[in-house]
């Protein structure tokens, strides 16, 4: 039985990754095209490129974790070694040299691609250590919902406090533009990741000082050719790998769109009353909401899914987000009234996603179990990995979509004003276009074997294994 320590350090790894990986999913779209002045359509084909590495390098970095045999366990020791590159790769993302256009694009390309490898190499082992800090099922759930919540804490920080960190900054160094809601200095910008940075890479200090990997399995024995192999005909982590990465899609879509659609159909000046109190308006507090919201979601996972099982939690969850997207699309975009309502969708919208994300690592560890026990073999980071390029990939297809979206209704990001149609085209991306999505994932769902029943079984037969062994 793990402790309550070990589940809240555990639950630091993600609230690091998670201020990162919100960062990117949220304004690095923005951050590209409005203050590294990189076009739409570059953007769109710099995120996209990049995930023909990531398909190579996430399950590199699960069959070297799966094989990495240390006194600190397979997984752990990651977290150490890849604490402070992390941080500075996150740096030079946000860093925008005065090296010509070319020079730009060529750093763009470079920078993307070593964050996402850093990214990768601390995130999988992170991510496979939940396959061996607890034999339970249901205390793997918990430890995800733990992650998660964690996740969405760190999320709320970040996205809440980024543009007035930003814009605090660019009033210190004097070139702070009142008229802009966010800076558009690039120095304030990359000022603001240091601070993140800083604090990305001693949460993951903790998570490292604070667990322990409980669950040994032999050192590999098996070939990295019949790992492929077993992973290639495992169906349910297929079926789930489709379901993951068009929920990441959907949330990558929304995340990307959010700001974009603050700056272009949300006045500067709006407010909300709360109480007499006024509150400005602004994408960074509706994302911040969503992250409590999201929390509030994760604390519901455990009993939901004890009731009525994670699959059938899965599909009702993208049900309600299929709704409510749709709806998104016929709220008006001004007046007060309006934007309560946007803040009631955007809660709602966020405690069904906060449900489904725990349910994504819990249900990746059976898959692990299952693995082991229909093949006999331990491939827990080779597994993993696929959870990490599913949230790369569809945030970069989502990012990719987005500015390609945008380009192709004529948005134009230097534009004091957009067209009808490039407003058109902001509000679909939040509303018409995310539900679709949703759709796609429930359709993969229907056919996921691995209910509470069957899981339950494999888990005692291979206690029972690891005995005899």
């Amino acid at each position: 039985m793990a402790t309550f320590s070990e589940k809240v350090g555990y639950g630091f790894g993600d609230m690091s990754s998670s201020m990162f990986w919100k960062i990117f999913t949220a304004y690095l779209p923005f951050f590209y095209a409005n203050v590294f002045h990189l076009s739409l359509v570059a953007t769109g084909i710099l995120m996209l490129v990049t995930r023909i590495w990531d398909a190579v390098s996430d399950p590199m970095m699960g069959i070297i974790a799966d094989r990495t045999q240390t006194r600190w366990g397979k997984y752990r020791p990651f977290l150490l070694w890849i604490a402070i590159p992390f941080a500075i790769a996150g740096v030079l993302l946000f860093t925008v040299p005065d090296i010509g256009e070319t020079g730009k694009t060529i750093w763009a390309f470079a920078t993307y691609i070593l964050m996402m490898t850093v990214y990768t190499a601390i995130n999988v082992p992170y991510g496979s250590m939940l396959g061996v800090m607890t034999e339970d099922p249901n205390e793997k759930t918990i430890f995800s919902s733990f992650r998660m919540f964690f996740a969405y804490a760190g999320s709320f920080i970040v996205l809440f406090s980024w543009e007035p960190l930003c814009n605090y900054i660019s009033t210190l160094l004097g070139t702070r533009n009142p008229a802009e809601s966010v800076t558009l200095d690039a120095q304030s910008w990359q000022y603001a990741m240091m601070v993140v940075g800083i604090a990305c890479a001693i949460l993951f200090f903790l998570t490292f000082l604070m667990t322990k990997e409980h669950v040994t399995t032999a050192p590999k024995s098996t070939s990295v050719i019949d790992d492929l192999g077993s992973l290639l005909k495992n169906g349910p982590w297929w079926i789930l790998l489709g379901a993951v990465l068009f929920f990441n899609f959907f949330n990558a879509i929304r995340y990307a769109a959010i700001p974009f659609y603050f700056s272009s159909l949300i006045a500067a000046d709006a407010h909300l009353n709360f109480f007499g109190l006024e509150f400005l308006f602004y994408a960074g507090i509706f994302l911040a909401v969503g992250e409590v919201a999201n929390m509030a979601g994760v604390a519901m996972t455990a009993p939901i899914c004890a009731n009525i099982g994670k699959k059938s939690t899965f599909i009702v969850s993208l049900v309600g987000l299929i709704a409510l997207s749709i709806g998104f699309f016929f709220i008006p975009t001004h007046g007060t009234t309006a934007y309560w309502i946007m803040m009631i969708f955007q809660i709602i919208i966020c405690i069904l996603t906060g449900i489904i994300s725990p349910l994504v690592w819990s249900m990746y560890a059976d898959i692990a179990d299952y693995a082991e026990f229909k093949f006999k073999t331990v491939s827990t980071g080779l597994i993993f990995s696929s959870s990490s390029m599913a949230q790369k990939f569809g945030g970069a297809f989502g990012g990719a979509a987005v500015t390609w979206i945008l380009a192709w209704f004529g948005f134009n990001p230097d534009a004091a004003t957009q067209t009808p149609e490039a407003i058109n085209g902001v509000r679909l991306l939040i509303s018409w276009i995310p539900s679709i999505i949703a759709v796609i994932s429930i359709i993969f769902l229907f056919f996921y074997p691995l209910t509470t029943k069957r899981m339950n079984q494999i888990v005692e037969d291979l206690k029972q294994t690891r005995k005899e062994n």
